[in-house]
């Protein structure tokens, strides 16, 4: 089975949009490669998972989780490589595995768990739930957003990662993430 690649190292910085599902990050990270003229690293277990559930009927399994981790890794490398100012990722491995712990009874297979707690960034950006939930063919617990919500937090929390709490309109989210991220840019 092929391995999770080393996660690489590079001169831009590198930020993470972290939260439950339908909390708006894939919209903030767009907008704030935008804005940055930055690169976005889509979610890789989006399009995993949807060309799952397309062709099969099926949602994600214990034996997706490491799958998910080396597309991930592939595409964020892939930025981090060709980048030199900033990355927005739409997601990380410490969101795979608190995923993946989440639904599988505190299950992560084991290198996922490893590289997510090896892997560095220099911020991420905690997405609250305020915003709408949108429903799709993937996302499966409306009702449980704030115990997810708290999953992730939590997860940022015992492993010190630095993060910055997003909450508000798509309008007040971008004007805080903007006044943190231009002190670190400059």
């Amino acid at each position: 089975m092929e391995k999770i690649p080393q996660q690489q190292s590079g001169s831009c910085l590198k930020i993470v949009l972290f939260g439950p599902e339908s909390s708006g990050k894939t919209t903030l990270a767009k907008k704030l490669s935008e804005y940055y003229q930055g690169t976005w690293v889509p979610e890789f277990a989006r399009e995993y998972l949807q060309q799952k559930w397309d062709t099969e009927q099926k949602i994600c399994e214990p034996q997706d989780i490491l799958p998910i981790a080396i597309g991930q890794m592939k595409l964020e490398n892939a930025a981090v490589h060709s980048e030199k100012k900033v990355v927005f990722c739409d997601t990380d491995l410490l969101e795979t595995k608190v995923y993946s712990e989440a639904y599988y009874d505190g299950w992560c297979d084991d290198e996922v768990a490893k590289a997510a707690l090896e892997n560095t960034y220099d911020l991420y950006l905690l997405t609250y739930i305020d915003t709408p939930w949108q429903a799709d063919d993937l996302r499966d617990r409306p009702d449980q957003r704030e115990e997810m919500f708290a999953y992730f937090k939590q997860a940022l929390i015992k492993h010190g990662r630095p993060y910055l709490f997003v909450k508000g309109s798509l309008e007040e989210r971008m004007q805080l993430i903007t006044n943190h991220l231009n002190s670190l840019l400059n």
